[in-house]
């Protein structure tokens, strides 16, 4: 604020006042209204500022994208970063500030900041989170979509070998290759081999493609997300997890909470109460099948759910 001079008390009161509604980040323009939150961050007051990033991989850029329509839509100035890369890299550019908000999955986001834990359901997984979370960043509310991760076969797989839960490909699953994301071996042998007793013959990085390389049998066995098209498209079985191998896997706003105003905050918690599994699955269909852009179909959703 710039120093005042005078002698007038009236004079130097009413010039206070007017300084004080204005920015008090040293513009030297007592009417300037503008933030003066660090870039990427939303200040206190009024709209803000948010960086919203997302995973390489097509339903993080859909949600990142209905986040940051959202959050324009109640003025929030938004700088998307798509198509990031991995939760190894993105939880890191979260934790130092260099995203405010990234569409997260709870389940996920719990075994990679703490492997031991055996929370299943949803309220278990969150409680567990906001108690291992580091203090720079937090969950806001899940929603009740859920993308879980499923081991998924053929139907002629299934009818062959009488397969229909994880724990029935025991009996065979040493003569199967099973596929996934790069980082699904490292996440996921142990856990399958101590629950399970489940042994692979080999391990195949196949990303976005997995269901197809099931499809055409470059695996026999998979890592597919439950909201993917190609599961009925491809007339794949996700097998039964009896034993909750796989925990709840809820929408989840993960935020840097320095950067996270209220705005932000609430519109987010509203995004996600509205957020189902049955709307998210429509949506990806949109994307995979008819192959329209994420960011119509996130504007689309958000105007039929009153966000428009």
């Amino acid at each position: 604020m710039r120093r005042l001079i005078g002698t007038a008390a009236v004079l130097l009161s009413a010039t206070l006042t007017l300084a004080a509604c204005g920015s008090s980040g040293g513009s030297g323009n007592p009417l300037d209204t503008s933030s003066a939150a660090p870039s990427g961050s939303a200040s206190a007051g009024g709209g803000g500022k948010a960086v919203i990033g997302s995973f390489d991989f097509d339903e993080s850029v859909l949600l990142g994208s209905i986040y940051a329509q959202a959050l324009e839509a109640k003025g929030v100035q938004v700088e998307e970063k798509p198509r990031i890369g991995s939760r190894e890299v993105v939880y890191d550019q979260v934790k130092s500030g260099g995203l405010t908000v990234v569409p997260e999955y709870n389940g996920n986001l719990l075994a990679f900041v703490d492997q031991t834990n055996k929370a299943s359901t949803t309220a278990d997984v969150d409680a567990a989170l906001k108690e291992k979370l580091p203090p720079e960043v937090e969950i806001l509310d899940s929603s009740p979509a859920e993308d879980k991760d499923s081991l998924s076969i053929t139907k002629a797989t299934q009818t062959k070998d009488s397969i229909n839960t994880i724990e029935d490909l025991a009996k065979v699953s040493k003569n199967m290759i099973v596929g996934g994301p790069p980082e699904f071996k490292k996440r996921w042998e142990a856990r399958f081999k101590e629950v399970y007793g489940l042994e692979f013959k080999e391990w195949k990085p196949t990303g976005p493609t997995t269901a197809d390389a099931i499809k055409d049998n470059t695996i026999q066995v998979g890592n597919v997300f439950t909201t993917d098209p190609k599961i009925v498209a491809n007339e794949l079985v996700p097998l039964q997890d009896p034993k909750n191998i796989f925990p709840a896997q809820n929408v989840t706003p993960l935020v840097y909470k320095a950067a996270a105003n209220d705005t932000v905050r609430t519109t987010l918690n509203a995004v996600s109460a509205k957020l189902t599994t049955q709307s998210l699955t429509e949506m990806m269909t949109k994307i995979s099948v008819n192959k329209d852009e994420p960011a119509i179909v996130a504007k689309e959703w958000l105007s039929a759910n009153g966000f428009g």
